[in-house]
């Protein structure tokens, strides 16, 4: 087991649609951070920025852009990319800085100014580039992706329309009591079933929007923790960044093949399942030891998916766990009780790191109306096109 680094602090600017440059997102994320850890700017040793992206190309070197509009005051400094993993990457970059000694308090930080619309491929020919591919040979964009996955499901295990829908229900149920979220109302199953169809069978309001937003987060060294009078701050127990094996038998776009330059024996297990597998065992935990969870709903559909590759019930059992009310709040185990990107929509580059600072928030019992009782160990999941996996594990 990994050793813990602690939770000093955690900020997010508000999600919506602003209109403004993400760096000041990022900025107030960072600032509240700061305030919440009780530490200025100046006592941080470094900053890993989440780099904001469009295309596939960085836009933005983030790490510094963030330490410049901070003030330079000579903070070690480091940029990640990982696509929607972006966050998570950020994350164990610091850890890893933290335990090697070459910083006690490291400021993290991911913002986006997301454009209007679903994400759509760059300009120019990228024959070589595997997001390019699926766009343009496949016509798979994110939305077709999420509708070939609940149509798997339904083939696979009987889902149907209506059950993807109760997950919308839920999340939003939950995100109109959170005021960091984008959408702050209640949906009816009714409501999901009028909204327009964007990639049969999912509509319009089981797939989550692009946003604009900002997360921070203030890690340290627990030594560091104690000298400033944290002697029990969530901590931070385990990040797995894992890549997939081949032969993959559950393909995850971009990847549109399974072939390999080295002949492995198939896993017993998907991506997504192995995501979750390396936090436990780094953890030393299991699905059986979560209080909540924070998952990656990119669509209704993906979130039933992400039961299952967590664990938290067998395979096919998604929807009953739904049905039956433990991923609800006052369930067994809530799930996406910030309301998830459902409430949310996507801003890449902060959304694994506004995941954890969610289960800060419940670690520490401070998230008021939707507070999960004497919740004690939690789990954040999402994916990053290219193989990047990403979940992480804090703990009270």
């Amino acid at each position: 087991m990994t050793e813990e680094v602690a939770v000093l602090g955690a900020g997010m600017h508000p999600w919506g649609k602003w209109g403004r440059n993400f760096v000041e997102y990022g900025v107030a994320a960072a600032r509240e951070a700061l305030a919440d850890a009780g530490l200025e700017w100046r006592d941080i040793s470094a900053i890993v920025g989440a780099d904001t992206v469009r295309g596939g190309y960085p836009g933005h070197v983030a790490g510094a852009t963030f330490a410049k509009a901070l003030g330079w005051q000579g903070a070690r400094v480091t940029s990640v990319y990982a696509a929607c993993a972006s966050g998570a990457q950020a994350i164990h970059a610091a850890r890893a800085q933290i335990l090697a000694g070459l910083a006690d308090v490291v400021l993290v930080v991911g913002a986006d100014a997301a454009p209007k619309g679903f994400f759509r491929p760059a300009g120019g020919d990228r024959p070589d580039d595997p997001d390019w591919l699926r766009f343009r040979i496949l016509g798979a964009t994110n939305p077709v992706y999420f509708g070939l996955y609940a149509r798997r499901r339904m083939a696979q295990h009987g889902d149907t329309p209506d059950d993807f829908a109760q997950v919308k229900v839920k999340n939003s149920a939950m995100g109109a009591l959170n005021p960091h979220a984008r959408y702050r109302s209640r949906v009816t199953a009714e409501e999901v079933a009028a909204s327009a169809v964007v990639a049969d069978p999912l509509r319009l309001l089981d797939i989550c929007a692009t946003s604009d937003g900002g997360a921070a987060l203030v890690l340290s060294s627990m030594e560091y923790a104690r000298r400033h009078g944290q002697a029990e701050p969530v901590r931070i127990r385990a990040v797995s960044t894992v890549t997939p094996r081949y032969p993959n038998t559950v393909l995850d776009l971009p990847d549109i093949a399974t072939d390999s330059a080295r002949a492995v024996q198939p896993s017993s297990e998907t991506f997504r399942g192995s995501i979750a597998r390396a936090a436990y065992e780094e953890a030393g935990l299991g699905p059986e030891d979560l209080s909540l969870a924070e998952v990656y709903d990119l669509s209704t559909a993906l979130e039933l998916q992400w039961y299952e590759d967590l664990g938290l019930c067998g395979e096919g059992e998604g929807v009953k766990l739904l049905r039956d009310g433990a991923t609800a709040l006052g369930g067994r185990i809530p799930v996406n009780v910030s309301g998830g990107l459902a409430s949310f929509g996507e801003a890449v580059p902060a959304q694994a790191i506004a995941q954890v600072s969610e289960l800060t928030r419940q670690l520490r019992g401070v998230a008021g109306d939707r507070q999960v009782p004497g919740a004690r160990v939690g789990i954040t999941a999402n994916q990053g096109l290219f193989g990047h996996g990403s979940a992480v594990i804090a703990v009270r």
